[in-house]
């Protein structure tokens, strides 16, 4: 096993299978297992509240600028199935 995986592990993608929702849905994963590791290193003293924020809110604005460069959700006359309604 690597690291890597063990650290951050992956779960598995149960929606609509599109390459850029599964590229947001890993990068959704990886935000989150992140965010665990800085509140837990900031509940045990490790890491200052102050510095645990700023490292949150760049985590959340590197996810926000990868939905806005996936265009996650832009298409609002797509169905669940990608077809064009109407």
């Amino acid at each position: 096993m690597n690291k890597d995986d063990f650290l951050y592990p992956r779960g598995r993608y149960y929606g609509q299978v599109k390459p850029e929702n599964l590229v947001f849905n890993a990068n959704l994963q990886e935000f989150a297992q992140r965010v665990s590791y800085i509140c837990n290193l900031e509940t045990n003293g490790k890491l200052p509240p102050g510095a645990a924020y700023e490292q949150i809110k760049d985590l959340w604005k590197q996810l926000k600028r990868s939905k806005e460069e996936l265009r996650i959700g832009e298409d609002p006359f797509q169905d669940d199935q990608g077809e064009v309604e109407g």
